[in-house]
């Protein structure tokens, strides 16, 4: 077995396949390689260097970014900021939004963050869940620091979608309660540019994941328009399309939300990468 297919076993089974270990392999290798595979997902907007820092770190490192505890992508003062602003109750066992890619770049010039959302096919899109207390369906159990929480997070997604309308000039919906996962995505990158720091948002389809076909719900993307067009149905109801592929300007900093894909196979060539 390879060094790299050794890497590959860091992970459980059931993220040996699809959008997981793809990110994985786009943060493996030298410095400069990954630089420049991150590079390509943003440019003409920004661009990764070398001497800047991402997470995960390849299979090395397969942690993945909650930005208030992400040392190596988010200063000190900023972390704290959104850890306070995200949760009314914070302890050892909650966590925030988990970012499947995020990393230090240069946009316009000014350091700022790279924050990808990755999927393999289109239900792990179609199948966000709305923002729910941990519990049953009723809330029934659920202690009152997740309710807290909840009530919280709800009130911050509220909170940055009337701001992005009122900057923007485009009607927004961001919710806590549909589409929730692209609704924090978008509330995230809002409040990094609250305080200060540009933001470059992609949501990133991975093409030809045929080993995560199962059934007609669960195609993999054979081109980018396939992944282009569910990306805007699915945020038809939050925002409208032209929101896509541009530089918003918000609180003075850039927000530049994409829609990108990367051609990445899985195979013992690609892990020795």
């Amino acid at each position: 077995m390879t060094d790299g297919a050794l890497r590959f076993t860091a992970l459980r089974g059931n993220q040996q396949k699809g959008s997981k270990p793809r990110c994985h392999l786009l943060t493996s290798g030298t410095k400069d390689r990954v630089a420049a595979r991150l590079s390509t997902l943003i440019s003409p907007w920004g661009e990764v260097h070398p001497s800047d820092s991402w997470m995960p770190g390849g299979f090395a490192d397969c942690e993945e970014a909650q930005l208030h505890t992400a040392e190596r992508i988010i200063d000190a003062h900023t972390r704290a900021s959104l850890a306070t602003w995200w949760l009314a109750v914070s302890g050892p066992r909650t966590t925030t939004p988990n970012w499947d890619i995020a990393s230090t770049c240069t946009i316009g010039n000014k350091p700022g963050v790279l924050l990808v959302e990755a999927k393999a096919h289109g239900a792990e899109l179609r199948n966000e869940e709305r923002g729910k207390p941990l519990g049953s369906e009723d809330g029934k159990g659920v202690s009152i620091d997740s309710r807290r929480n909840h009530v919280r997070i709800g009130a911050c997604i509220q909170e940055a979608s009337v701001a992005l309308a009122g900057e923007s000039k485009l009607p927004w919906a961001l919710s806590r309660d549909w589409n929730y996962q692209m609704a924090n995505r978008f509330a995230w990158a809002w409040k990094l540019t609250e305080l200060g720091v540009p933001v470059i948002l992609v949501y990133l389809g991975f093409l030809g994941c045929d080993e995560m076909r199962k059934g007609v719900g669960q195609q993999a993307f054979s081109c980018a328009r396939d992944w282009e067009e569910l990306v805007y149905s699915h945020s038809y109801h939050l925002f409208p399309r032209d929101v896509w592929n541009r530089e918003l300007r918000v609180h003075g900093q850039s927000l530049i939300p994409l829609i990108r894909t990367y051609d990445l196979p899985l195979c013992e060539a690609a892990l020795t990468q």
